[in-house]
């Protein structure tokens, strides 16, 4: 019986019950899929760090050093568990040919490193995730030139600098536990050991990168507080094995936390529609229900009945969407599977996507069980005499059509249907406000990030060139002769050097740790400070936000750092967001010491009729040991891959968000027709015709698509740009300001929205043609 009663419930309401399934059935998919993007986004960096036998803590240090006073500290200290001193030849983009290329890689802002293999640990993996091995003449390329240059297997790279000339053939692409994400600067190549004596005596600086693994992996704190207290090689930026994780997981789990958040809405406009669709429902068979109280049928009978379909619906959904998952999650895990590689499916990869659909299912039929408590207020004596659960009517003293002069009446009488009957139309707007802010918080973001004023969010100020030098042995008369060139330079607006250095800071433990210090005037080029300001004297110290709390101290707090081997009280002016270096960075003005310097940068605005190109080519002629860089193509090189991630998730909230906006119109639209099957009746008996009753109807979801994107606008802007600053955090910008294109997410964003719904409208009306006064009276 109860199969019939779903049979003919699913032939009188199938384009409901469709709608409601595929609602179901994405939000269910995408659940599923998010949950699994994090799954195989943690299984996958386990599996890599596991393979390549990551390092627990790296030294990166440019300049001499001396392996016995390491030995003497490893031998010393009983956290160690195995060191290794990597040497890496830096070769500057400007010698580095990628394929048949004439043209040198000179604008590149990474750095890159040539490396033998190594044997202990930190091992170099290829896309198998199996340890690299190059003969002679051979090379692997990090996977990062193979998106951004289109790299291929056995495709040459030429090393060449004028004086020396070598080519290299490509046999293999390298997963780096340490410089995988694009948004690190430096990317490692592998060549062979007789290959990399070759380079070193010709061509290169060398730095290094001072590696250990630990007994306990606790303990990381501790080392890193004993390692900088010692008098161990320390001229660079120190990284450690969470940072590792973190930078790796930063991009998909950005991603993977965005589909989830695109489902939740999706269960929410589900749950809406469930709603509706019940209550409508249950007013079609009003006399049906008090017939069945009147005859003795139980009340939990009579609502299992209603239940049982709706458990049969959602099951299928939700089995669908997790199917449907199983493939559509590549899509998601593509970039995973290239730059971390595939760990070997257990249960777990099944089970927590599968869990989560349970979820789903769970929530919508307890939602379904709650709406159904409306069975409870039906009595059969009323429903026998009314025939009708008293719905929402029409406020006809509202608007008066015979008051109104100045509409056309078709649209009159659509502004007064919605009005009469907002509770009604509350499923439609709260629907539309999601699809406004499916689509304009991803177009936001994604414009913010290939916006060039993001560059304030990576600690820089804003200017149009950025010129990077690394510390050797003649950078200090290098940088000098820079700024001298750049001062005489008349196509120079304005011009900002910077020199970081290393110092040592009281920790909140009461341990010295070393921390990174930009140098020099900040106010030619300011950020935008989360709070306090720029520090303006030389007691003053600004800390990145991640820093500001690793240390916790706020505005106004004063920390102490050993300068020029002497405590000196700091009082924190400003606290700023800092995306790079681990998001753990300082600015003050502080006198620099050459022993500690670690780099220097230069900032350049040029005048407005100044063709930057050219400028930045005369630079990097004349600084042949600088890095001169165009700041929007920083950014672009740096965030990537992070941009083309959030690109794909903005493709498909947007065709969400259609398909949503289509969906719900015509699920809406008939079930509203079939309510107003007499009123329509009587229009068309009265001289209406049906393109005017169209016109009403598309004033009806017009009105309430308006208010919607208005809404959904201002919540994108507030909510939405709350919840990407929150994602964002993570990375040190705890504070994002949308940087907003007007013209797509105010004009063309809600002009899609309008044109679709109103083609969707139109072609859900033509049924009103169908609607016959004579043929009811008849019935």
């Amino acid at each position: 019986m109860l199969f019939k009663i779903l049979k003919k419930d699913f032939q009188r309401n199938k384009a409901i019950i469709i709608a409601l399934f595929i609602f179901i059935m994405v939000s269910s998919l995408l659940v599923s899929s998010g949950s699994r993007v994090i799954i195989e986004l943690f299984g996958s960096i386990d599996n890599l760090f596991e393979k390549a036998n990551a390092p627990h803590f790296v030294q990166m240090h440019s300049g001499e050093i001396d392996e016995s006073v390491i030995d003497t500290f490893v031998s010393r200290n009983n956290l160690v568990k195995d060191q290794q001193t990597v040497e890496m030849l830096v070769i500057d983009g400007a010698d580095i040919f990628f394929g048949n290329s004439q043209t040198a890689d000179k604008n590149s802002v990474m750095d890159n490193g040539f490396v033998k293999q190594n044997h202990s640990f930190d091992v170099l993996l290829n896309l198998k995730n199996q340890v690299i091995q190059v003969s002679k003449g051979e090379i692997a390329v990090p996977i990062y030139y193979m998106q951004q240059k289109n790299v291929k297997i056995s495709d040459p790279i030429r090393i060449s600098n004028g004086s020396f000339d070598k080519v290299f053939t490509v046999t293999d692409f390298v997963r780096d536990v340490q410089m995988n994400p694009s948004i690190i600067s430096s990317k490692r190549f592998v060549v062979n050991e007789a290959d990399f004596d070759t380079l070193h005596q010709n061509i290169g600086k060398v730095e290094y990168m001072i590696e250990f693994q630990l007994t306990d992996l606790n303990k990381i704190s501790k080392f890193t507080n004993d390692y900088q207290s010692s008098n161990l090689p320390q001229r660079g930026p120190t990284v450690d094995y969470s940072l590792f994780k973190t930078l790796n997981a930063l991009t998909d789990g950005i991603v993977a936390v965005v589909i989830i958040l695109v489902s939740i809405l999706l269960i929410i406009i589900a749950l809406l529609c469930l709603r509706f669709t019940i209550l409508t429902t249950m007013e079609e068979d009003y006399k049906e229900i008090g017939v069945m109280k009147a005859i003795g049928i139980m009340q939990k009978d009579i609502k299992k009945i209603y239940l049982i379909k709706y458990i049969v619906m959602s099951a299928l959904a939700c089995m669908s969407g997790y199917l449907l998952s199983l493939g559509v999650s590549k899509l998601f895990t593509a970039n995973i599977s290239l730059y971390i590689g595939t760990a070997s499916k257990n249960m777990r990869h099944f089970l927590i996507p599968f869990l989560s659909t349970v979820l789903v299912f769970v929530i919508v039929i307890f939602f379904c069980i709650i709406v159904l408590r409306r069975f409870e207020k039906i009595t059969a004596v009323e429903a026998l005499r009314s025939g009708a659960m008293g719905t929402t009517k029409v406020n006809t003293r509202l608007l008066a059509l015979r008051k109104n002069r100045l509409l056309d009446t078709n649209v009159f009488l659509g502004i007064k249907d919605v009005l009469g009957r907002l509770k009604m139309y509350l499923l439609l707007f709260t629907s539309f406000v999601i699809c406004s802010f499916i689509i304009i918080v991803p177009i936001n973001f994604l414009n913010t990030l290939q916006s060039p004023t993001f560059i304030s969010y990576m600690g820089v100020g804003q200017s149009d060139i950025r010129i990077d030098l690394q510390q050797s042995n003649n950078a200090t008369q290098a940088f000098t002769n820079m700024v001298e060139y750049i001062e005489k330079d008349r196509d120079i607006e304005k011009f900002s050097p910077h020199i970081t250095c290393k110092y040592s800071v009281l920790n909140s433990d009461g341990g010295w740790e070393n921390i990174n210090v930009e140098t020099g005037d900040f106010s030619i080029f300011p950020l935008e400070y989360l709070k306090g300001t720029v520090p303006k004297v030389g007691n003053e110290i600004a800390l990145s936000q991640l820093k500001a709390d690793g240390l916790g101290k706020v505005v106004g707090d004063t920390l102490l750092l050993v300068v020029n081997e002497e405590e000196q009280e700091m009082l924190v002016s400003g606290i700023y967001q800092d995306v790079t270096n681990g998001g753990k960075t300082a600015k003050a003005m502080l006198p620099y010491n050459s022993e500690t310097t670690l780099w220097y940068t230069i900032n350049v605005n040029t005048k407005q009729d100044v063709n930057i190109s050219n400028k930045i080519a005369e630079y990097t002629k004349h600084f042949p040991s600088a890095k001169v860089t165009y700041l929007e193509d920083y950014l672009t090189q740096t965030l990537g891959t992070t941009i083309k991630q959030v690109q794909l998730v903005t493709i498909v909230a947007i065709v969400i968000a259609i398909l949503i906006s289509i969906l719900i119109t015509s699920l809406f639209l008939k079930m509203l027709i079939a309510k107003d099957t007499s009123q329509i009746a009587i229009m068309r008996s009265i001289g209406f015709t049906l393109r005017k009753i169209q016109v009403q109807y598309i004033v009806r979801t017009l009105l309430v698509l308006g208010i919607g994107i208005i809404v959904g606008t201002i919540f994108s802007n507030t909510i939405g740009q709350g919840l990407v600053s929150i994602l964002m955090s993570f990375m040190g910008a705890s504070k994002i300001q949308f940087v907003v294109n007007p013209i797509v997410s105010y004009l063309l964003c809600p002009f899609t929205l309008i044109l679709i719904v109103t083609i969707t409208t139109l072609m859900c009306t033509t049924s009103i043609k169908k609607i016959d006064i004579t043929k009811m009276l008849t019935e």
